[in-house]
């Protein structure tokens, strides 16, 4: 049980609701609108990142009314390890700095990244059901995320690379010294290739995961990591210096990590996920995130929310999810409208009914 006295103050429609006495199994009911989703991202928040839905800071905290100024949020949990408390997490906001979210670990103020070091967060979302469609960014954002529960140095490395990026197109633009350039090249050089490298790694042991799964009932994901560049910091370097003309051009890097492609095929019969059925993609969907979940219950707490999932499920699918999510060492969260789909899984779940914004204890 990672997590366990879970609170959450003033956020979106809870303004004081707390979950005790939590399980390996965690279910949430209740009609939609209720606010099941919303403990979803608050419990999402307890990692670096924007959370499940990427909502702003402003958008989390509860109002009082539409007129008034929101108020400050507060998100806080017990990680449990070996039946023991082993830290508090916690992170918040102030009324007066609506958009600058902070973070305390057993009391004393910590970066949003340090979040990771601890335990690792992973979700699955309606949202998320047209990934295969959706942009690159889209895939690299999914990847990192995926690697960062993995790997807790990933978002400072991604964040590096990018700040050296944006400091590059400036100099590029203003026409600045080459000195400086040959300086940022380095530095993105070398905070990519450390991207890229974590990248690749994390495709690898998602492949290796997955083949070792069932074809059945659940489609299985092939998946390629394609690197928009060199993978090596000396190359990469290379490749940013000769490639400034076209790149001040173009007011942009056209060449390095921030251009990695996550391609993703059927294995069954290598058509491309973006063109299989709704159906299919869900389900792949499903077979990354239940193996990306055994990689990162490696060696420390993990936490797996699944935000409406057995509902879309037929009856052989749903009691193989749940299978399979009961041999793991994840935390499962899941949210349902009603509890005829965890029917299985009830008598050993803690369960609570969200009603409005408060939660009853089932």
């Amino acid at each position: 049980m990672p997590l366990a006295k879970i609170t959450l103050q003033n956020f979106r429609n809870h303004k004081e609701s707390a979950l005790t006495e939590t399980a390996h199994f965690n279910l949430l009911v209740g009609e939609n609108g209720a606010g099941k989703t919303n403990v979803l991202e608050a419990i999402s928040l307890l990692s670096p990142g924007r959370g499940l839905r990427r909502a702003p800071l402003s958008d989390l905290a509860r109002r009082t009314s539409e007129s008034e100024a929101p108020l400050g949020f507060a998100i806080g949990a017990s990680l449990i390890e070996q039946g023991q408390v082993s830290a508090r997490l916690g992170t918040y906001t102030l009324a007066e700095r609506p958009t600058r979210r902070l973070v305390r670990i057993n009391g004393a103020d910590a970066p949003a990244t340090a979040l990771s070091e601890w335990h690792a967060v992973s979700w699955l979302t309606p949202a998320m059901d047209g990934l295969f469609t959706d942009s690159a960014a889209a895939r690299r954002r999914f990847v990192d995320r995926m690697t960062l529960a993995v790997e807790p140095g990933h978002a400072k490395a991604v964040s590096q690379y990018e700040t050296a990026l944006r400091e590059r197109n400036r100099l590029l633009e203003e026409r600045g010294d080459a000195r400086w350039l040959d300086a940022i090249e380095a530095q993105a050089a070398q905070h990519g290739a450390r991207v890229a490298a974590a990248r690749a790694l994390l495709v690898d042991r998602l492949s290796d995961e997955l083949s070792a799964l069932p074809p059945e009932p659940f489609a299985k994901p092939a998946l390629t990591y394609r690197p928009g560049g060199p993978t090596n910091a000396a190359e990469l370097l290379a490749v940013l210096a000769r490639e400034r003309p076209r790149d001040a051009a173009a007011g942009r890097a056209l060449v390095g990590p921030h251009r990695d492609e996550l391609e993703v095929i059927m294995a069954s019969s290598g058509i491309a996920a973006a063109s299989c059925s709704t159906g299919e993609q869900k389900a792949m969907l499903i077979a990354i995130t239940l193996a990306h979940g055994a990689l990162a219950a490696e060696g420390r707490p993990s936490v797996l929310l699944l935000d409406e999932v057995a509902a879309h499920l037929d009856p052989v699918r749903r009691a193989e999810l749940f299978r399979r999510l009961r041999a793991g060492r994840a935390q499962v969260w899941m949210t349902g409208t009603e509890l005829g789909p965890f029917a299985q899984i009830e008598a050993e779940a803690a369960v609570w009914e969200v009603r409005s914004g408060e939660l009853v204890r089932l």
